[in-house]
């Protein structure tokens, strides 16, 4: 059974920086895609990013390209989001994704970490 733990979450000031991680185990062959998704209070689930573990192929929702950035290490089997320019919008719980293909669909993901609160403020 594949296992993420996410980390990093905290408070931070609008225009501050942030970075999340998320730890994979259990038989990685099975993440090809990995993303981040958001979800703030009353609101659905937001796709953030994705890659693709293997060839680093990359997506972004709209509302955080140029601002945030996703990266894996598959030596250490992490994933990570940078996050630059945050603004209160971004506040939320994150959520570690992983599955078959990369995607900015949540329904594409077959495991899920636990979440890890951000918040930002004005």
């Amino acid at each position: 059974q594949v296992q993420l733990v996410e980390s990093g979450g905290g408070s931070v000031q609008a225009g501050g920086s942030l970075t999340l991680s998320c730890a994979i185990s259990g038989p990685t062959w099975r993440t090809r895609g990995m993303g981040w998704f958001r979800q703030a209070p009353g609101r659905d689930r937001e796709f953030v990013a994705a890659i693709n573990r293997i060839s680093g192929s990359t997506l972004y929702g709209d509302s955080v390209k140029g601002r945030f950035t996703i990266s894996r290490d598959n030596a250490k089997n992490t994933l990570a989001l940078q996050m630059n320019s945050l603004k209160p919008d971004d506040t939320g719980v994150y959520y570690c994704a992983a599955g078959e293909l990369y995607s900015a669909e949540n329904d594409e993901y077959d495991y899920w970490g636990q979440g890890t609160q951000v918040t930002v403020s004005s």
